[in-house]
């Protein structure tokens, strides 16, 4: 059985989420603190987090930081539950290493479908290297290098090169880029897309050049040497 841990402050949602995740034969838990929250993690790891992100003692999105940041929970999908609804708040929740993010009030229906169809995604992460001219990626380790040094991407940036070297040679449209990253596949976010791209292959130097733009299509990354 799978077990979702619910970060969220306000008692009646808390309570509400608990009750319709279990009707739907989930295992769950809920915390109204980080700091419970945080204690649980040390003893078990959850199949999923829905976190809040306006909380006492710590701000979620510090939370999704640290769990993102943490090789142990880097994995766990986070599905962000709030208030915040401007496309500037999705969009830095989304590329902070949200999986999903859902906007208050929202029904029942629409938030256990959101879970599963996260669930069902997973995040598929291999122990592999990747080295393709100058540029270097050990997924495992979240570790990239161009030409032996270090390059500091944000999670969003790092999926889209994963997801770019996974498949080299093959062009992927906008919308798998979009809906595997983003889980969004309207050509109305595409902006989102080509910024990541843009600031990805700066961050890159000399290996940006390996991401490739396919006029009308999308993306591929290029085979070097």
């Amino acid at each position: 059985m799978k077990k979702i841990f619910i970060l969220e402050d306000d008692d009646s949602i808390r309570k509400l989420v608990v009750y319709a995740l279990e009707n739907e034969g989930y295992e769950a838990k809920g915390f109204d603190r980080p700091s419970d929250f945080w204690k649980a993690m040390g003893k078990f790891t959850p199949s999923m987090i829905l976190l809040d992100l306006m909380l006492p003692e710590e701000d979620g999105s510090d939370v999704l930081k640290k769990l993102k940041a943490d090789p142990g929970y880097a994995d766990v999908p986070v599905i962000i539950l709030t208030a915040k609804s401007t496309e500037y708040d999705r969009v830095e929740g989304l590329d902070a290493g949200a999986d999903d993010y859902i906007v208050k009030p929202f029904g029942m229906m629409e938030l256990l479908a959101r879970v599963r169809a996260v669930l069902r995604r997973g995040k598929k992460k291999t122990d592999e290297s990747y080295q393709n001219g100058c540029l270097s990626l050990v997924p495992k380790r979240y570790e990239v290098r161009v030409k032996g040094e270090e390059v500091s991407l944000t999670y969003k940036e790092f999926q889209l090169l994963c997801l770019l070297a996974e498949n080299e040679g093959i062009v992927l449209n906008r919308s798998v880029l979009l809906d595997r990253i983003w889980d969004l596949g309207s050509e109305r976010e595409n902006r989102t897309l080509d910024v990541h791209i843009r600031t990805l292959r700066a961050k890159l130097g000399e290996a940006g050049s390996y991401i490739e733009t396919v006029r009308g299509v999308g993306y591929r990354m290029g085979k070097q040497g």
